[in-house]
């Protein structure tokens, strides 16, 4: 529920912002910015929100969370209004409309604060009600830089009907207790109940995020567990090949099954094991057969169960994560770790560790290379998504190289080419100085049955001709990830 005309008129009454020095602006989120305020000595921040059905000002007494990239409107706010002085703090009639007249050096500047549900923003104009920018830019209200907008124009033109509201009572969850100020207890109310920023709802969101994760890595782990059953039975082959060459001179040619005593089986009585041949191979070949086959089981045991470990960690730390997350108790803070993924450890050192063959950072774009195919495996396993790109060197064997998805992005020319010349320099075609290679996302590769480690067939690839650029491979040196 969004705040009425006479509680925001309470609001600005407490806040007593005329007077005051705006010193900063924070914007935790694309609907959410803070202004801290200084006056008499006492330093306040004023939380800004237009999430619908939760718009809203008033001051906050928790810790507002600063973006991890600076926002648009905050560094518009940062380079106009702060450390400017507010002359006037009102709203317009019962339109919810606050405005903020501020002034700095010789120039005047109006913020307005429209606390709308369905077309909240925050608008800053000159003097003269020109829009200079506003934090939701909308062009068909005019609201974007050079538009106009004068909401006192309009303010008690229209006579429409006008519901009555009250002050709700709220309980006094501020410092001062039930005698707490409309302030504190509004901060309280919507850490609670502030619809898409409240606690409950937050903690629903991390609870439904982390429970998706951990449902998708039990399920993973089900099946590698199975897998590891299957293989578990791989002594069993290699005592299938030493039966068969015990009992070479049994075995005539064409038949399809030895019958023999298994000489491996426990306990006091004899007992006699069927044994399926191929009656294409001799008996030599035959043996050799299943001991391939208790190798390759072998191998595949050790990588499963190496699987199943980092499995098992991985859902541990999704586990300790949406502990944390729950008990966190301020809803900015854990809006923004949702935002961000959640109490991870910051992009790069100790993730960068953990990830096998070399990595580089170009601006916001991750490249990983696997230089050989168990590096090609683990990461194609664990360190990339669907959406991440594939490059790989086409004719010639060599490093996969993977470009990171980010978010509503599309990867540019320039970033394609620095992976593109990476797949080619890290392959047997390097010396050609050019070379073709296969790309596509990650979600078109299918890994082939019984092939070896690492190798996967692409679909819906593309083809890139790429002539080794040595200035861009000595620029993506300089970009590489230290370990």
């Amino acid at each position: 529920m969004s705040l009425n005309w006479k509680e925001i008129n309470l609001i600005l009454e407490e806040l007593d912002l005329p007077g005051s020095q705006i010193q900063n602006a924070a914007q935790g989120a694309f609907d959410v910015i803070a202004l801290r305020v200084h006056k008499k000595g006492e330093t306040k921040t004023i939380l800004i929100a237009l999430s619908p059905g939760a718009c809203r000002i008033h001051e906050t007494f928790r810790s507002f969370p600063k973006s991890d990239k600076p926002l648009r409107f905050a560094q518009f706010l940062n380079s106009r209004i702060v450390n400017g002085w507010i002359e006037e703090a009102e709203q317009l009639g019962d339109n919810r409309i606050v405005r903020l007249v501020v002034h700095r050096g010789e120039q005047r500047f109006n913020l307005y604060i429209r606390l709308w549900s369905n077309a909240a923003n925050c608008i800053v104009t000159d003097e003269a009600g020109v829009v200079l920018d506003a934090m939701r830019r909308l062009p068909k209200r005019g609201e974007t830089s050079g538009g106009r907008y004068a909401p006192e124009e309009d303010a008690g033109g229209k006579n429409v009907a006008k519901r009555e509201y009250e002050i709700r009572e709220l309980p006094g969850n501020g410092s001062a207790g039930d005698d707490g100020s409309f302030n504190e207890k509004i901060d309280a109310f919507y850490a609670e109940q502030g619809g898409a920023l409240s606690l409950e709802t937050l903690r629903e969101q991390a609870r439904r995020n982390c429970e998706g994760s951990m449902g998708r890595i039990g399920a993973a782990l089900e099946r590698l567990r199975a897998k590891e059953a299957e293989f578990g039975a791989a002594e069993k082959l290699r005592e299938y090949g030493d039966i068969i060459l015990a009992n070479m001179g049994a075995i005539q040619p064409g038949d399809a099954w030895l019958e023999a005593e298994n000489f491996f089986a426990t306990g006091g009585s004899p007992e006699t094991i069927r044994i399926k041949l191929d009656t294409r191979k001799t008996p030599a070949v035959q043996a050799e057969h299943y001991y391939e086959q208790y190798r390759k089981a072998k191998k595949g045991l050790a990588e499963v169960q190496a699987e199943i470990t980092a499995g098992e960690q991985e859902l541990r730390e999704v586990e300790s994560k949406l502990e944390r997350l729950l008990a966190e108790d301020n809803p900015l803070v854990l809006a923004k770790l949702l935002k961000t993924g959640g109490l991870k450890a910051s992009p790069g050192l100790d993730q960068d560790k953990k990830r096998p063959g070399l990595s580089f950072r170009r601006g916001d774009w991750l490249l990983m290379v696997g230089r050989d195919a168990a590096e090609n495996d683990a990461l194609l396993r664990r360190h990339v998504k669907g959406n991440d790109l594939w490059l790989h060197a086409r004719d010639f064997p060599g490093s996969y190289v993977f470009i990171k998805q980010r978010s509503g992005k599309t990867v540019p020319l320039e970033i394609l080419l620095d992976a593109g010349n990476l797949a080619i320099f890290y392959s047997k075609g390097r010396n050609n100085g050019e070379g073709d290679l296969f790309y596509t996302p990650v979600k078109y590769l299918r890994r082939a049955k019984n092939g070896p480690k690492g190798l996967v067939i692409p679909t819906q690839e593309k083809n890139l001709h790429i002539k080794v650029d040595e200035k861009r491979l000595k620029e993506l040196e300089l970009c590489r990830i230290e370990k």
